[in-house]
């Protein structure tokens, strides 16, 4: 485990419950746990990664620690404030970048935007032009400053998202799914962005689905599944955890949700996922010996297949293996 120097985000003990009613007259009452104990630390200068299935607690942790849901239980800090008691400070000092397309003024231009996200941040007058046009020049939005952003394309809004988030200038930036949806192009421009933020300084929490972003990006990953923290490491911290499995790839049309059953029933397989690419399927399939298990496999398939291959374990692969349960 890595020691955490100079901590600026410090989660303790977190949770988080939902209550809800149902029913008219005889009302019944429900509690989801969402975050479940979780505790972790981010350094300053750091991107830290949290991964997790849809459902996992990430989105309900990143907004504990910005103030926008208070905890059940447990504390939480930021920058040393707070997030109860200290919610407008830790407000002053913070971003937050969200992915899709929600949270921005349509029928305005991309400057209007920033000039209202710049007053209601309290970026002062004199500084907030030059402010606004610093991160437009950082983002790439210059040229299209003045156009309305209902003519943006999706990947200009994730740039406009970006600045709204940094145009006060805050220590601490969160970063909630911020790709999702992004073309290849514009998943790697904000990738890049990403890195040039931590590059001046900031520190970064993002979460992510996407496992290649996760290594490239993030110094230390924690993987989180029904509200609990599986695991903390650096990205070759988790490989680690699968070092002795590998990684059986077939390629093919029309694997079926069987088929990988009966894959999974194969003595020396850990874990079987499947991905589509375009109208082909890729299953990967961790297995303790490759060379044993490769005809076994490849004979459990009744589908076309074009290519196998074995590789090593990657991040997804020991995310898969936490989220299933067998660490």
């Amino acid at each position: 485990m890595v020691e955490v120097k100079d901590p600026v985000i410090e989660a303790n003990e977190l949770v988080r419950i939902y209550r809800s009613s149902t029913g008219i007259f005889r009302k019944k009452r429900k509690e989801t746990l969402a975050v479940d104990h979780i505790s972790f630390s981010v350094g300053r200068g750091e991107l830290f990664g949290i991964l997790g299935p849809n459902g996992a607690g990430k989105t309900t942790t990143i907004k504990m620690l910005t103030t926008l849901l208070i905890p059940t239980a447990g504390n939480a800090s930021i920058l040393g404030y707070d997030v109860r008691e200290d919610a407008m400070e830790v407000r002053k000092r913070i971003g937050l970048v969200l992915g899709g397309e929600r949270g921005l003024y349509y029928r305005v231009s991309g400057r209007q935007n920033l000039r209202y996200f710049a007053d209601l941040y309290g970026v002062p007058l004199q500084d907030r032009d030059r402010r606004i046009q610093e991160v437009l020049d950082m983002v790439g939005l210059t040229e299209k400053a003045d156009t309305k952003v209902e003519n943006y394309s999706r990947g200009m809004k994730q740039k406009l998202h970006i600045a709204k988030g940094i145009v006060h200038d805050p220590e601490v930036i969160f970063m909630d799914e911020p790709t999702i949806g992004l073309d290849p192009q514009a998943s790697r421009e904000t990738r890049r962005m990403t890195q040039d933020l931590i590059g001046m300084g900031k520190t970064i929490l993002l979460t992510t689905h996407y496992m290649f972003e996760a290594d490239e990006l993030c110094g230390r990953i924690a993987v989180i599944n029904g509200g609990k923290l599986l695991a903390m490491d650096t990205p070759s911290g988790l490989k680690s955890l699968v070092k002795d499995t590998s990684v059986i790839e077939v390629e093919g049309f029309g694997i079926t949700d069987q088929e990988m059953d009966k894959v999974r029933g194969l003595d020396g397989v850990r874990t079987v996922s499947s991905t589509a690419n375009g109208s082909k399927q890729v299953m990967r399939v961790q297995v303790c010996d490759a060379g044993e298990l490769l005809t076994p496999v490849t004979r459990s398939l009744e589908c076309r297949v074009l290519d196998v291959r074995v590789k090593e374990p990657t991040l997804e692969d020991a995310y898969l293996w936490l989220v299933e349960g067998h660490a």
